[in-house]
């Protein structure tokens, strides 16, 4: 063989793939295996002074490349075909599917950091930090930059479902999520501290976050009577901490990364179900006690803000730095036991049709609603 010549096993590689109709050449193969993305073909040596050689193609290497030949086009950066593939890792194997290798941890590391770096919040957490000390003329300046780059990225969280789905049955406006922009107030927090902010703007921030379901007035109940000693001290320094994004990464090791991705994927399904009440989703007891548990733990709005069902790599990354929070593992292993106690979700009461008889229901009731404008 021709010094330079593609491997034999290399050659196995790039038919096997062709067969699934993926154009892969040698070279690519080669440039994943030297970028650290593709294992190297497992060899045995022959004995003294007489090579080795490959008995076998790993259907590790060949099923690594095929990941990559999905997510990796033209010109795309390789970091963002990183997280899908550690994505689609950690999917179920579809019926006599062969199941997705993990890519390399080295890389998936890499490519949150580098993704993050650029993200939304971590250019809040950059601008509150450039103002802290800075005065009264630093406070104006961040309220200004943070303003800037919320409006810039304009989000509006999802209305309950229960409410859509009553609007929807009584012909009324659907309602709208809660607003974002009081985020600016959580930025000044990061930047001046809390006590300079004060308790009625972090109220607004927390209740725009719609954490744990309470109102402003909840809030700032809660927050003015720790200001004033009344209540229960707030430890302010967790905001700080917390605050940078990258931190959480560093922190994690490889197995606190995949859990944090079994975590996210779960929530993901949950979450569907639990907004897809408000689009005529058959109810049963089931989904009602799934939903029902999430409303308790007072993460819907939570959930709204952090779960897109078809993320980019982007969105993926920065959700899958959030699920390494305790909080949100512990729900999804409060959801999980409630979904063991029930798994029979899609099973109406009284039809034996089971999950057909649900999706037909489910249809029907989108038709109706069409038909009736």
């Amino acid at each position: 063989m021709a010094r330079g010549a593609p491997s034999p096993a290399d050659q196995q590689v790039v038919r096997e793939l062709a067969a699934r109709e993926m154009v892969v050449t040698a070279s690519q193969l080669e440039s994943w295996r030297r970028a650290g993305l593709l294992p190297r073909h497992r060899r045995r040596g022959l004995g003294r002074g007489r090579g080795s050689v490959v008995d076998a193609v790993d259907p590790v290497v060949v099923e690594s490349a095929a990941a990559l030949a999905r997510h990796l086009r033209q010109g795309r950066d390789r970091r963002l075909a990183v997280l899908e593939w550690f994505a689609e890792a950690g999917m179920p194997a579809q019926p006599e599917g062969v199941r997705v290798p993990e890519p390399p941890a080295g890389a998936v590391r890499e490519a949150l950091v580098w993704v993050l770096r650029g993200s939304l919040s971590q250019q809040l957490v950059q601008v509150a930090r450039s103002a802290a000390g800075a005065g009264e003329e630093g406070g104006d300046a961040l309220y200004a930059a943070a303003g800037r780059l919320i409006a810039a990225h304009p989000y509006r969280g999802a209305a309950h479902p229960a409410l859509v789905r009553a609007a929807l049955l009584a012909d009324d406006d659907l309602p709208g999520g809660r607003e974002f922009q009081g985020m600016v107030h959580l930025v000044a927090a990061i930047g001046l501290g809390a006590q300079e902010v004060g308790a009625d703007a972090l109220a607004e921030a927390f209740a725009g976050w719609g954490m744990f379901g309470l109102t402003v007035e909840d809030w700032a109940q809660m927050l003015g009577a720790a200001e004033r000693g009344e209540g229960p001290p707030v430890d302010w320094e967790l905001l700080q901490r917390n605050a940078d994004v990258l931190g959480p990464v560093g922190l994690a090791g490889d197995e606190d990364l995949v859990r944090a991705r079994t975590v996210l994927l779960g929530l993901q399904g949950f979450y569907a179900m639990y907004m897809m009440h408000g689009l005529f989703m058959p109810d049963t007891p089931g989904l009602a006690a799934l939903r029902d548990l999430i409303d308790s733990w007072g993460m819907g709005a939570i959930l709204g803000h952090m779960i897109s069902l078809n993320p980019s790599p982007r969105q993926f990354a920065e959700s899958l730095t959030v699920c390494l929070e305790p909080i949100f593992d512990g729900l999804y292993e409060a959801l999980m036991e409630q979904l063991a106690q029930d798994p029979y979700i899609f099973h109406i009461p009284g039809d034996d049709t089971g999950a057909v008889g649900f999706m037909e229901t489910w249809v029907r009731a989108l038709r109706e609603l069409a038909a009736a404008g």
